[in-house]
Formats: C-alpha cells, sequence, structure tokens
C-alpha cells in the first residue's frame, strides 16, 4: 500500500517529492535536500560526541586508543554498528517521519527498518571502494534503499559518496579486492563500462536514497580539520520475505521489532558466503 504525501507528515519546503521520483527512477539515487533540521543535525552529532566518549560496546562499537590505532583514524573512530539496538536517539531517528515519507513514495509500499550505522570519518581517514548494498543485506524478493543523511557538509575533499547513476537495475556482483590503501573494506565493484562514478555534495541535512543495486562508494577523507560524519540507516519493503540474519529484528515505523525469514544464501558468491554486516 502506497501512502501519498497529501496524507502523510510535512515536509521541509526545500523536498520536492516529484523531483525525488524522477531522479530515483532515472538514476537509482534521490537527495532530499534539508530533510533533517539543523536541530535533528545538532542532537545527533552530540549524541554520537558522547557515545565516543563513553567508549565501547561490544559488538556494536569498538574504539581504540590514539596510541593503539596505529595512525589509522578510523580505528580510533571506527563507524557505529546498529545503534538502534541500544541508543533510543538513534532508534528515533531510523524512524524518522520525514525519511518513512520519502520512502513510501520511492519504493511504492509500506517500510520496514533493517540497519542504522553512524559513521565519524575524520580527517585522514580512507574512503570505501565501491559496492552494492544489497550484496550485504540479501534482500528478496525486491532490493533495500539507503537513507543515507550528512551530519556535516559532505563534498569529495572530505570523503563524500560517489554514486554511478544508472545501475539500479545492475545484477548483484560479487566484489574484485580493493585497494586497502584507499578503502577499509576490503571489497570492490568496478564502475560498469560507458557509465561515470559521479560526487555527490551535501550539507548538513541532506538526505541521500539510493537503491541496493546502486553502485555508490567514497573516497578518504583528504581535509585536514573537517569531519564528515553521516547517519546511514537501510529500509526494505514490507512485502520482503527474507534479509540477511545480520539484520534481524526489523523495526516497524511505529518501533516494534519484526522477524522474517533469515536469507542464508550467499549470493553471487556462492553458498559460502554468509552475508555479512555492512
Amino acid at each position: 500500500m502506497n501512502i501519498t504525501s497529501s496524507t502523510s507528515p510535512s515536509l521541509p519546503k526545500t523536498v520536492d517529492l516529484e523531483e525525488m521520483k524522477t531522479s530515483f527512477q532515472q538514476h537509482g539515487y534521490a537527495v532530499a535536500r534539508g530533510l533533517f533540521s539543523q536541530a535533528e543535525v545538532e542532537e545527533i552529532k552530540a549524541n554520537f560526541a558522547r557515545i565516543a566518549e563513553k567508549g565501547p560496546i561490544p559488538g556494536y562499537f569498538e574504539p581504540v586508543s590514539k596510541e593503539e590505532s596505529g595512525g589509522d583514524p578510523l580505528k580510533e573512530f571506527p563507524r557505529v554498528m546498529h545503534p538502534h539496538r541500544h541508543d533510543a536517539v538513534s532508534r528515533r531517528y531510523l524512524v524518522h517521519p520525514g525519511v518513512l515519507t520519502c520512502l513510501r513514495e520511492l519504493m511504492r509500499d509500506d517500510i520496514l527498518a533493517a540497519q542504522s550505522m553512524f559513521y565519524y570519518k575524520p580527517p585522514g581517514s580512507r574512503g570505501q571502494a565501491m559496492h552494492q548494498d544489497n550484496f550485504y543485506l540479501l534482500v528478496e524478493p525486491q532490493t533495500c534503499v539507503a537513507a543515507w543523511t550528512a551530519i556535516d557538509d559532505a563534498d569529495p575533499e572530505n570523503g563524500g559518496m560517489y554514486l554511478v547513476g544508472g545501475t539500479a537495475e545492475e545484477e548483484i556482483s560479487c566484489p574484485e579486492e580493493a585497494n586497502a590503501a584507499e578503502s577499509f573494506t576490503t571489497h570492490f565493484v568496478p564502475t560498469p563500462k560507458g557509465k561515470k562514478a559521479l560526487p555527490c555534495r551535501m550539507k548538513a541535512g541532506d538526505t541521500l536514497f539510493f537503491n541496493g543495486s546502486s553502485i555508490h562508494g567514497s573516497g578518504p577523507n583528504r581535509s585536514k580539520e573537517r569531519y564528515r560524519r553521516s547517519f546511514t540507516c537501510h529500509y526494505v519493503p514490507k512485502s520482503t520475505q527474507r534479509i540477511s540474519k545480520h539484520y534481524l529484528p526489523l523495526l516497524t515505523p511505529e518501533g516494534e521489532d519484526v522477524m522474517i525469514e533469515a536469507n542464508h544464501a550467499g549470493g553471487p558468491c556462492g553458498s559460502s558466503w554468509e552475508g555479512g554486516s555492512h
């Protein structure tokens, strides 16, 4: 069932749903400008500053000291995995009304939330090689959609996002080996012949939505002082039948946990692949 914008919570005037739907259909991604207010951005930023200050949360956030990091900023400030499972603020923003309104229009279905993540990405951090999200989530029979919210202004200098338009219909590929000097993850999906990865410049509070097959990634943060913090979430249609076990339970818009069948298939890499966390 589709819930149209006329019956959904109001969106900021900066968000053009019709333009977003056109972009999403043509390119596999769309940006909702100013979807999060300045106050919401500041609340998220302050919340994850507190999480970083408090230190490790086994299985979800495991930083080391600067002395132990070996000069790798991402060991001192690693991404926070599934913060909604242990943090009330993250759980609330995972089902942000504006995000859900956009998703219902883009996906033409009701929504379940599958994952939340927070990236600190300090100056000097490596990026993440080009990849496809549904390689990890293993959503069937459809795919996932990401909502990537900039908590800082993001551009190529500080490790902003790159997307390859027109790849939403691409098959999920078994990745090649990424360049460890540039990427903190090991998987790399090459850009198809005739297509090009383009930067997505964003302001804090903008949210980028993209299809689970769309090829995307980010470069290193080459700035001297600028973080590139982001709150990244993944969603699936309510009609989803299976998903990798790492993303269960799912979350309803009302904040209730839901279990569906765990997908134990290995995707394009075969049965040895277990669908590791993204």
